[in-house]
């Protein structure tokens, strides 16, 4: 735990040096902040723009913050340096994914104050989201794993977050879309988000995010596996 500390402290000391990674954290609860106060248009769903950009934030800030982290410590060697001071890749992906997560779910905690969640609804909220932003590091820390520096993680990531951040919100206007984007878990956490204070269990839901999360950790260990993180 003392090295998983230590990855973690310098993680965050870094957060302010890297204004791209502290970018990523703020803009979408900022965005939802600001629109939700800002624009008043008649029937307009409830909450309409912190769900809109709560689902955003999940499908593409975590994934990209710890693809960019660990690409860009592989292309600095900084890795290496911290393997030859006994730190252990477990612990290092450990340390940095708690990073990323926390960071994540400061997010999360903005977007459900601005939503005016309490008692359940915060906590179902919170939950939701929290697994979103889990699945989100798995699939950036195989990306970060897979690529050589920060510019092919950046090439890589931009178009994986396309999909998992805004396929949610064209699937409200396109049916086809809808039927494609079910099988992606910032879909289903979308539809959880949305169901949010109502009765009915989503089982759909639940066994495409589980599905999901499977397929994320058997690609996270053979991409492990087969690359290593030197």
């Amino acid at each position: 735990m003392t090295n998983v500390n230590a990855i973690f402290l310098k993680q965050i000391l870094d957060t302010f040096k890297n204004k791209t990674v502290l970018i990523q954290f703020a803009l979408f609860p900022a965005f939802a902040l600001i629109m939700e106060n800002a624009v008043k248009i008649d029937n307009m769903p409830d909450r309409f723009f912190v769900k809109l950009f709560a689902v955003m934030f999940v499908g593409m800030a975590p994934l990209t913050c710890i693809a960019s982290i660990i690409s860009e410590e592989k292309e600095t060697n900084t890795l290496r340096a911290l393997f030859m001071s006994n730190v252990r890749p477990s612990q290092y992906l450990f340390g940095i994914g708690s990073y990323v997560w926390i960071m994540c779910m400061m997010g999360s905690v903005v977007f459900a104050i601005c939503g005016n969640y309490s008692g359940n609804d915060f906590v179902m909220f919170m939950f939701i989201m929290a697994v979103g932003v889990l699945l989100s590091i798995l699939i950036g820390a195989i990306i970060g794993i897979c690529c050589k520096n920060q510019m092919s993680a950046t090439s890589v990531s931009v178009p994986v977050t396309m999909v998992f951040a805004f396929l949610p919100m064209i699937s409200m206007f396109n049916e086809s879309v809808e039927k494609v984007a079910k099988i992606t878990y910032s879909q289903q956490v979308n539809l959880l988000i949305n169901g949010i204070g109502s009765t009915h269990v989503e089982v759909e839901s639940m066994v495409v995010i589980a599905i999901n999360c499977l397929l994320a950790i058997i690609f996270f260990f053979a991409a492990f596996k087969k690359k290593g993180l030197e």
